[in-house]
C-alpha cells in the first residue's frame, strides 16, 4: 500500500486564524478577519447562499474590527502596518473592495472605533492623536465630514466604551492598570461614576445601555470575581445583579428582542455561557461548541453566533437559535488531520514554594510520537493564562513527540482578583518561583529530567524564559526567547505612550524600585545565562521594542555563547504572516532538534 509521510510542519501551520467577525443585520452577510491567502484581510460568507468563504477586502494587513453599516452602504474596519499596532479607520463597499482612508493620520497615530450611530453616519473613535498618553474621544459626522472632541483623556488612559441610543449619554472607561479600571458616565455637564467609590482598585468593563438611562456593566467591585452590575442614571443607585461563584463574567452581551444578557464566564483554563433572562431573573447555563469563547454576537432576530475554539479544534464561527445546538459556519481544521489525531491537555495542579496551588496544562506527546523530552511554556501577560486555546505551535511540537507544561503561576487570569494582582509589581520573584515549583513538579513525577527540558516563552513569557535561565540554568537543555524584555530599566521606557501611565502599579518605578528592577532585570544574569539560545523579535514590535531583543543578543555573542537571532523584518508582537509563521516554528524544531542529546 501507499506509505504517507509523518505530517509536515507545514500542515499545522495551514489552519487559518479567525481575529473577529460581524454579521449584517439582514443577516445576510458574515465578514470575518483572516489570514486565509497567507496574509491578514476581510473574508465574506453570504449566509442566504452557498457560505462558500470569498476575499471581502484585500490590504495584506492585521485588521482590529468589522463593523456592518446598519443600511448597507458600507463596512468600516481598521488597520496597522507590518503589526506596529498604529490602527486607522478604512471603510470598504458594502459589496467588498479595496479599503479606503476614512479616518487617519500619522503613522505613529492610532484610532480606534468605538461606536457607530443608529442611523450609520456619525462614527465614535478614541485617537492617539494631540494625546498620546491620555487619548482623546471624538466624533465624525460621514454626511459632511465635520469632526468634533467629545472628550479629552486626563490622568490615564481614557477610552469611550458605549453610547445611549440617543447619543447623550456615554460610558468612558478610566485605565490605571489592567486590574484598575474605573468607569463613568458623561451626561451633558454631568458625570456619574459607574461604583460607588472609584478610588477602591476594581475594574468595570462591557457596559451596555439596555435604554437611554439604564447601564449594565461588568465589574469585580468589592469582589474577587467579577459579576454583572447596573447604574441607574435617574437615581445615581449602584445595583450588584448577578454573581456567579467562583466564575469571573468576561463578556456581556445584550439580546434587546427578548430583554436577555448572553454571558461568557471564565473558569480556570475554559469558558461557560449563560443566558440570562432579565424580566424573569432565571440564569439558564448553556453548552457551548468550544472550550474557549472569543466573541459572541446577539443580532436583533435573537440568533447567536460565536468565535471559539479548544485546545484540538482550531478557531470557528457557530451559529445558534436557541444557544443549544449549534451549526459550524467554518471548517478551519489542520490539514489532512482529525481531532483524534491532537492533544487534548490534562488539567493538573501543584503547590509553590509557598503552599499556594498552581492550575497548569499538560499535553502528553501520544506514546507513538514520544521523544522523550518536554518544553516548559510560561504564558505571557503577565495577566492572562494559558488555557484550552488552539495553538499551531504546541499542537506541531507534539506531533513531533515534545510533551508541554503550561503553568498558571501568581498573576494569571481566571482565578480570582487577588490571584491576579499578585503580578503587580513583582515580575520576577513570585512567579519565577511559581515555574521553579513546577519544573520540580516536572521532575518529581518522572514526566522529564534535567537533560531533557526546554525552555520557551514568548513575551512575558519570553521575559520568564530569560529570567529562569540566567537564574536557574542548571534545569534547561536550551531556551528559546520570543520577543521578551530583557531589562526592565530600557522595558518600561520604550512602551507605547499610553502604556506609560499605569506602568507603575503594573510593574513599578525604576528610580523608586531600583533594586528590585535590577534583581529581576535577565541581563543581570548574564554570566549564568550559558545553554545554547534563540532569540526571536518582530521589527515592528512597539510593545517589546526590538532593542530588548539586540541587547541581550548582544551582550552574550560578546561572552562567546551559543546564541541564534531571527528578526522579522514585517512583524510586530506576534507573527501575521503565515510564510513568517511557518519560518519561525520550523526554526524552532531545527533548534530543538540539533540540541538533543
Amino acid at each position: 500500500m501507499i506509505q504517507f509521510p509523518k505530517p509536515t510542519v507545514e500542515q499545522f501551520f495551514r489552519t487559518y486564524t479567525i481575529g473577529g467577525f460581524a454579521v449584517s443585520n439582514d443577516e445576510k452577510r458574515l465578514a470575518f478577519i483572516s489570514n486565509l491567502n497567507g496574509k491578514v484581510n476581510l473574508w465574506a460568507m453570504d449566509l442566504d447562499r452557498s457560505r462558500f468563504p470569498y476575499l471581502f477586502a484585500q490590504h495584506d494587513e492585521s485588521a482590529n474590527f468589522i463593523k456592518f453599516d446598519p443600511k448597507n452602504r458600507y463596512v468600516l474596519t481598521g488597520y496597522d502596518k507590518d503589526g506596529d499596532e498604529n490602527y486607522q479607520i478604512y471603510a470598504v463597499p458594502f459589496d467588498g473592495g479595496l479599503p479606503q482612508p476614512l479616518i487617519t493620520g500619522e503613522s505613529m497615530e492610532k484610532y480606534f472605533f468605538s461606536h457607530l450611530s443608529d442611523d450609520g453616519e456619525r462614527v465614535y473613535y478614541v485617537t492617539s492623536e494631540g494625546n498620546p498618553s491620555m487619548l482623546n474621544t471624538r466624533v465624525r459626522n460621514l454626511q459632511n465630514g465635520r469632526d468634533i472632541l467629545l472628550s479629552e483623556g486626563e490622568v490615564s488612559p481614557t477610552e469611550l466604551a458605549a453610547v445611549s441610543d440617543n447619543e447623550e449619554a456615554f460610558v468612558y472607561l478610566r485605565s490605571f492598570a489592567n486590574t484598575y479600571v474605573t468607569g463613568f458616565v458623561k451626561q451633558g455637564e454631568e458625570t456619574i461614576p459607574l461604583t460607588p467609590d472609584p478610588e477602591k482598585v476594581h475594574v468595570s468593563f462591557d457596559p451596555v445601555f439596555t435604554d437611554d438611562h439604564t447601564v449594565y456593566f461588568v465589574t469585580d467591585y468589592e469582589s474577587e470575581y467579577s459579576y454583572l452590575a447596573k447604574l441607574d442614571l435617574n437615581t445615581k443607585k449602584f445595583t450588584s445583579v448577578l454573581t456567579i461563584e467562583t466564575e469571573s463574567v468576561t463578556t456581556l452581551k445584550w439580546d434587546k428582542s427578548n430583554k436577555a444578557f448572553y454571558l461568557v464566564t471564565e473558569k480556570g483554563v475554559k469558558d461557560e455561557l449563560y443566558r440570562y433572562d432579565l424580566e424573569t431573573q432565571q440564569l439558564e447555563k448553556l453548552k457551548a461548541p468550544t472550550d474557549l469563547i472569543n466573541q459572541i454576537v446577539v443580532t436583533k432576530s435573537a440568533n447567536i453566533y460565536i468565535l471559539g475554539g479548544s485546545a484540538a479544534i482550531p478557531h470557528n464561527i457557530y451559529k445558534s437559535s436557541n444557544g443549544k445546538d449549534w451549526q459550524p459556519l467554518t471548517d478551519n481544521r489542520v490539514l489532512g488531520l482529525s481531532e483524534d489525531d491532537l492533544v487534548d491537555p490534562d488539567v493538573v495542579s501543584y503547590k509553590s514554594f509557598d503552599g499556594m496551588e498552581m492550575e497548569a496544562l499538560l499535553f502528553k506527546a501520544k506514546p507513538e510520537n514520544d521523544n522523550g523530552y518536554t518544553i516548559f511554556w510560561p504564558h505571557g501577560g503577565p495577566q492572562a493564562a494559558e488555557r484550552k486555546q488552539f495553538r499551531s505551535m504546541f499542537q506541531c511540537f507534539l506531533n513531533r513527540g515534545y510533551t508541554i507544561f503550561a503553568p498558571n503561576f501568581r498573576g494569571s487570569t481566571g482565578y480570582g482578583s487577588s490571584f491576579v494582582k499578585l503580578v503587580e509589581q513583582d515580575w520576577g520573584e513570585g512567579p519565577r518561583l511559581d515555574n521553579v515549583a513546577g519544573i520540580e513538579w516536572l521532575f518529581e513525577n518522572n514526566i522529564t529530567t534535567r537533560e531533557k527540558l526546554f525552555l520557551v516563552g514568548g513575551s512575558y513569557g519570553g521575559y520568564m524564559s530569560l529570567l529562569l535561565h540566567g537564574r536557574h540554568p542548571e534545569y534547561f537543555k536550551a531556551v528559546i526567547d520570543i520577543f521578551g524584555p530583557s531589562d526592565l530599566f530600557t522595558f518600561v521606557n520604550s512602551v507605547p505612550p499610553h502604556w506609560k501611565p499605569i506602568m507603575d502599579r503594573w510593574l513599578g518605578d525604576p528610580e523608586r524600585d531600583k533594586e528590585r528592577f535590577i534583581k529581576d532585570s535577565p541581563v543581570t544574569y548574564l554570566e549564568t545565562m550559558t545553554k545554547p539560545m534563540l532569540v526571536i523579535q518582530g521589527a515592528k514590535d512597539p510593545r517589546v521594542v526590538k532593542e530588548e531583543s539586540d541587547q541581550i543578543v548582544a551582550k552574550l555573542e560578546e561572552k562567546g555563547r551559543d546564541v541564534e537571532y531571527l528578526v522579522l523584518e514585517d512583524e510586530g508582537h506576534g507573527f501575521s504572516k503565515k510564510d513568517n509563521e511557518i519560518k519561525v516554528y520550523s526554526l524552532m524544531l531545527e533548534f530543538m532538534e540539533k540540541h538533543q542529546g
